[in-house]
């Protein structure tokens, strides 16, 4: 399969490296406008001219989230299945026109939303089934990234577990958020961050993001009817604590995950979906929008350090 990849910072090298890994996997062409390595691919500054020159059966596109819209919409209109980074876009209306194109090209589109693929999530998943879930707390803070320099935490971060809580309750949806934000040390974008979700079917979510703790750190907490569930999406372990008892003991077991890297899982479901059309767990451009639109629909803007963002 001939591959194209637009966007060689530090997420698209990753994609460089499992592309390169994976069997029946043809990277043909390269495409960053400051690329200076010496690749062995056919490397462009121009994400036009590699469309133009290239015969490719897929691309994934790792740019800056300012540039998804142009970069993507290139690619929907050559009706190339396309990967797209997460975030989907940096607003809902460039999500919006993303998702237009995409129907009106019958173009195959997907957004990154790695951490569906994380084996310790589907482990997560696999042991929910048939419990009713209480509450849903996700953390996911650390070191500020020089390399982000087009959006907050909000759009870089949260996205991510925002997804996470829809995937952890499918079919439900959101009946009310709260995002909490405040500016600290980068100046005009946020890089502090708390959501509250309560959900149709009446569980609650929190979910911390920051950018301003010294080590990395995520972790989703699950509550159920039957037991508490801890998972460390980095050690790709789950726990599970049950039978609790007056004299305040409960029983910890280790829970099965077949470790393995969330990066090769997501790239082989979009070549899958490339070539047959079926989706398996890869999200959706609609997925995509409806991370943002928790982040955004009904959001305030204020001058303020601290701003509270209702959602009904």
């Amino acid at each position: 399969m001939n591959v194209g990849l637009i966007g060689m910072g530090v997420m698209g090298r990753n994609h460089y490296r499992v592309l390169k890994s994976l069997p029946d996997v043809n990277l043909v062409a390269v495409c960053d406008p400051l690329l200076k390595d010496d690749l062995p691919e056919q490397c462009y500054t121009s994400h036009k001219e590699m469309l133009k020159h290239q015969n490719l059966e897929a691309v994934v596109v790792c740019v800056p989230t300012s540039s998804h819209l142009e970069v993507a919409s290139e690619v929907i209109r050559q009706c190339i299945p396309v990967l797209i980074e997460k975030p989907v876009a940096s607003t809902m209306e460039e999500a919006h026109i993303l998702i237009d194109l995409a129907g009106d090209y019958q173009t195959l589109a997907a957004v990154g939303h790695v951490e569906r693929f994380n084996p310790v999530v589907r482990s997560l998943i696999t042991e929910l089934a048939g419990k009713e879930i209480y509450s849903i707390n996700i953390t996911r803070i650390g070191p500020f990234p020089p390399r982000i320099n087009d959006v907050g935490v909000l759009v870089d971060l949260s996205v991510h577990d925002i997804d996470l809580v829809h995937c952890l309750t499918p079919g439900v949806d959101v009946l009310e958020a709260r995002v909490f934000k405040s500016t600290k040390r980068i100046g005009n974008r946020e890089d502090n961050a708390v959501i509250t979700i309560k959900l149709t079917n009446d569980v609650v979510a929190s979910i911390t993001t920051n950018w301003l703790t010294p080590f990395k750190k995520r972790t989703i907490e699950v509550a159920t009817d039957k037991a508490f569930y801890t998972a460390d999406l980095m050690s790709q372990e789950l726990t599970e604590y049950s039978d609790y008892s007056v004299n305040n003991s409960f029983l910890v077991k280790k829970c099965y995950v077949e470790k393995g890297e969330p990066l090769v899982g997501e790239l082989q479901a979009f070549l899958h979906y490339a070539q047959t059309g079926d989706r398996d767990g890869l999200g959706s451009l609609e997925d995509g929008l409806r991370t943002l639109d928790t982040i955004y629909r009904k959001r305030c803007e204020a001058k303020s350090q601290n701003i509270e963002v209702s959602v009904g």
